[in-house]
C-alpha cells in the first residue's frame, strides 16, 4: 500500500485505561511505523469530541499525556506521521458546518451510538452527540482519508461519511476522496493484526475489547463507576494487584479459553497474553487444565504491574516541550492541508 492517508484518533476525556492502550493506542501505534514509510499517517487529538460529554477536568493534561504515551509505545516519528489537536485546525468546525447542510436528519438520527447515548433522543441530550459522525466525517474528507482504523461501533460512522461525501460529490462536483467501504477497512485492520506475534482466531490486537474485571460481560470502560473493574494506565503495582485478585471469575474450577463460559478467565489469558507479548495460544496451552485461578491472577497481576511501572517511567521522561515542538509542526501539516480541500468546498459551494 502505497500514496494513502491513513487516520485515527483517540478521544482524551480522561486517564486511559488498559483496554483503550492495548486495544488501540498500541495497534496504531504499530500501524503507524509500519505503514508511514510510504503512507501518510494523521492522529489526531479528537478534542472537540472530546468535550460532547463531561471530562474530568484536565483536558489539557491529558491530552499532552496521551501523546506521551504514543511515544512511549514507541511511535517513530517521520514526515509522514502528523499529530494535531482538531480544534487547533479551525477547518474541521467549518466543514461540518456545510456537511451538516447535505446530512439528513433520518441518517444522523439512526447511528446506533447516538441512540445508545441519547437514550434514544432524549430531549436533554446536547446536540453535539447528535452532531458527531459529522464532524467525524469532515475530520476525515479534510485529509482525503481512505483507511480509518476504528472499532465495530464506529463503522456506521464510516459508511455515514462515504454516503454524505458521494452526495456531495454528485452535487458539486469531484471534490472529496471516499474512505473505502467497511469491509475494506476491516480486511486493512485484519492485515495489520497478521503481523501481530499474538494474532489467532480468538483474540485480534486491533480494536480489541479488554473485558471489564468486575463484570466480564461488557468491555472495559473508563467511565464504570467500580473503580476495581479497570486498570488505569496510571495505576501504581498494589492497585493494579488488587485489582486483579479480586476479578471476577467462576466457579468451574478449570482454566480454559472460553469466552462465553469463561469470560473472566478468558480475558485474564488475554490480558497476559497482550501485555508480555507471548502469543495468545501458547499462553492458553501453558494454563489450560489449571485449576487455581489464584495463581493465574497473581502471574498476570505481575505481568501487567511490571510493564506499566516500565512504561510509566518512559513517559515520565517526555518533556512536555518535545510534545508542543511535535503538535506545532503537525498543526502546521493540518492547517496547510485542510485550508486547501476547505477553500475548494468553498468554492463549490459558491461561498468563495
Amino acid at each position: 500500500m502505497e500514496g494513502k492517508t491513513i487516520l485515527t484518533g483517540i478521544r482524551v476525556n480522561s486517564e486511559m485505561t488498559l483496554g483503550n492502550f492495548l486495544g488501540a493506542l498500541l495497534p496504531m501505534t504499530r500501524l503507524a511505523n509500519k505503514y508511514s514509510a510510504k503512507n501518510k499517517v494523521n492522529i489526531f487529538i479528537p478534542d472537540l469530541h472530546t468535550i460532547i460529554s463531561d471530562v474530568d477536568g484536565e483536558l489539557q493534561k491529558n491530552l499532552v499525556k496521551e501523546i506521551k504515551y504514543y511515544l512511549a509505545a514507541g511511535l517513530e516519528l517521520n514526515k509522514n506521521i502528523h499529530i494535531y489537536r482538531q480544534s487547533y485546525v479551525p477547518a474541521h468546525s467549518e466543514l461540518c458546518w456545510i456537511l451538516n447542510c447535505v446530512a439528513t436528519m433520518g441518517e444522523t438520527s439512526r447511528m446506533i451510538q447516538y441512540k445508545e447515548k441519547s437514550h434514544n433522543g432524549d430531549s436533554g441530550t446536547n446536540v453535539g452527540i447528535f452532531d458527531y459522525p459529522i464532524l467525524m466525517a469532515a475530520d476525515i474528507l479534510l485529509y482525503g482519508a481512505e483507511y480509518v482504523p476504528v472499532g465495530e461501533d464506529q463503522f456506521q460512522h464510516i459508511e455515514l461519511t462515504r454516503n454524505i461525501a458521494e452526495r456531495f460529490n454528485n452535487k458539486f462536483g469531484e471534490v472529496f476522496v471516499l474512505p473505502v467501504k467497511t469491509a475494506e477497512q476491516v480486511k486493512f485492520m485484519e492485515m495489520v493484526d497478521s503481523d501481530s506475534s499474538n494474532n489467532t482466531s480468538e483474540g485480534k490486537a486491533m480494536g480489541i475489547r479488554i473485558r471489564d474485571l468486575q463484570n466480564p460481560e461488557k468491555k472495559m470502560s473508563k467511565s464504570a463507576e467500580a473503580e476495581n473493574s479497570k486498570i488505569m494506565m496510571n495505576d501504581e503495582p498494589a492497585r493494579v494487584t488488587k485489582k486483579i485478585m479480586s476479578a471476577q471469575t467462576d466457579s468451574l474450577g478449570k482454566i480454559s479459553f472460553d469466552m462465553f463460559n469463561q469470560p473472566g478467565i478468558s480475558n485474564l489469558l488475554q490480558i497476559e497474553a497482550l501485555v508480555s507479548g507471548v502469543p495468545l495460544q501458547e499462553v492458553i496451552s501453558t494454563w489450560s487444565g489449571e485449576t487455581h485461578y489464584g495463581d493465574l491472577k497473581k502471574k498476570v497481576a505481575e505481568t501487567v504491574s511490571t510493564y506499566l511501572t516500565d512504561f510509566q517511567k518512559r513517559v515520565s521522561e517526555i518533556p512536555d516541550s518535545k510534545v508542543y515542538e511535535i503538535l506545532e509542526e503537525g498543526e502546521k501539516y493540518a492547517n496547510e492541508v485542510a485550508n486547501k480541500k476547505l477553500l475548494e468546498v468553498q468554492k463549490a459551494v459558491k461561498l468563495r
